[in-house]
């Protein structure tokens, strides 16, 4: 690289010979350039290699940036000039959350949603019985309708391009569990024409679907959660395995027809033996069939003493195999609690630990508090971008990671 620059010295300007060099820049030769690139980001904030010419200022080079901002060199070139860069690539990302927690919803949450940079999240209805199901479905239609100035119902992966365009938020409905249905395949349709358009099979116990995640056995998909699954792909529901036991994961993979998700989960490699985590097989057959795996931001599904052993690094570690094991493709991220986060949402070690610990089993591992600090936070996303960006993933799979991988699998399985 080196010899690149001086040899064009003398003849090019400073941004010309980037241009120069930018084939060096290429995707294939991505994992040797990460390091490369801040090499030569660094020569250029301290001006060397390029005597008598003055090294260019920060705001020179967003400029220039600005004249083709979706060159992939000038993304590039734009993530390594510091935070005021990862800020702007941030904000032009399209930044979608895999689950969002959304009882309780009010204005502290809206002013909150204004401040995460989102484009899009998937809301976890309260689901209960077909009639609360049906009734909170309802609710959260007029919740769209009466905040038309900043939210849109998403059906399609046009909504979001359309919701980034016009600066609102797509919200996609959907529930965490299909005991709601009953033995009725016809409350499916009844809850697609009602605007859902994601569905977890189960939650943690079994239902007429399947097992979950800490049921005592371990069952695969019942004969009527076939039938289910088949519906789902036929109206263009997303099914979603989170929760879902390990069998019911795998045959809920294999069965279906169309690319599924996890949008709330993380890796079994790296939390051993928690009863939610995903196995590198499960990780490895959801991304050969088209799916993503949304990262969960939940601390204590991320390992074992909070704050010290598990921290935002650790999350990241959590990116960073599910890539390894799935590929760039198939990994997103996921809340799975209030869009404000937990402590200012409100949680107590009264009002939220306690009670999880008779809500669920011992091997659930639940811990208080519960939260990594900058993943409670609104600006979670950025920090999670901050960090990849140290890791040294390219501006493109950064944004796959933010958000445009959800997009490619909702343009895949949702239909218009």
């Amino acid at each position: 690289l080196l010899n690149t620059l001086r040899g064009c010295i003398g003849s090019l300007n400073v941004y010309s010979i980037i241009l120069k060099i930018q084939d060096f820049f290429s995707l294939k030769l991505e994992k040797h350039m990460n390091t490369q690139r801040r090499n030569l980001s660094k020569l250029l904030s301290l001006g060397a290699f390029f005597p008598g010419q003055a090294a260019y200022s920060l705001n020179t080079i967003l400029e220039s940036i600005d004249t083709d901002p979706n060159s992939e060199f000038n993304k590039r070139l734009l993530y390594n000039i510091g935070e005021k860069g990862v800020e702007k690539l941030y904000k032009k990302a399209i930044v979608n959350d895999g689950l969002v927690i959304v009882r309780n919803w009010n204005e502290e949450s809206f002013k909150a949603l204004a401040k995460t940079g989102y484009t899009g999240f998937n809301a976890s209805v309260v689901s209960g019985d077909f009639n609360r199901g049906m009734e909170n479905l309802t609710k959260w239609q007029n919740i769209i309708k009466n905040n038309s100035d900043k939210l849109i119902l998403a059906t399609s992966v046009e909504d979001y391009y359309k919701a980034k365009k016009e600066d609102k938020v797509a919200v996609m409905l959907g529930f965490q569990n299909a005991t709601m249905l009953g033995k009725s395949i016809k409350n499916v349709d009844t809850l697609y024409d009602a605007g859902m358009r994601w569905m977890q099979l189960t939650y943690n116990e079994r239902n007429y679907i399947g097992d979950g995640s800490t049921e005592r056995t371990n069952c695969g998909l019942s004969d009527f959660g076939v039938e289910v699954v088949d519906r789902m792909n036929e109206l263009g529901i997303i099914v979603d395995l989170s929760h879902c036991g390990e069998q019911t994961t795998n045959e809920g993979i294999a069965h279906s027809k169309a690319p599924v998700s996890i949008n709330h989960s993380m890796c079994e490699a790296l939390h051993k033996n928690h009863p939610r985590a995903k196995r590198d097989e499960q990780i490895k057959a959801m991304a050969d069939k088209g799916g993503v795996m949304g990262i969960i931001c939940l601390g204590y599904m991320i390992g074992p003493n909070l704050g010290t052993d598990t921290t935002l690094e650790t999350y990241v570690d959590h990116i960073d195999h599910a890539v390894k094991i799935g590929g760039i493709d198939h990994v997103g991220l996921a809340i799975d609690y209030p869009i404000e986060g937990l402590e200012a949402n409100g949680a107590t070690r009264e009002n939220w630990y306690v009670p999880r610990l008779t809500r669920f089993k011992p091997s659930y591992k639940v811990q208080w508090p519960p939260w990594i600090p900058e993943l409670d936070k609104t600006s979670r996303y950025l920090e999670v971008a901050k960090v990849l960006d140290k890791r040294g993933y390219s501006t493109g799979d950064i944004e796959k990671i933010l958000g445009l991988n959800w997009l490619r699998l909702y343009k895949e399985t949702l239909k218009p």
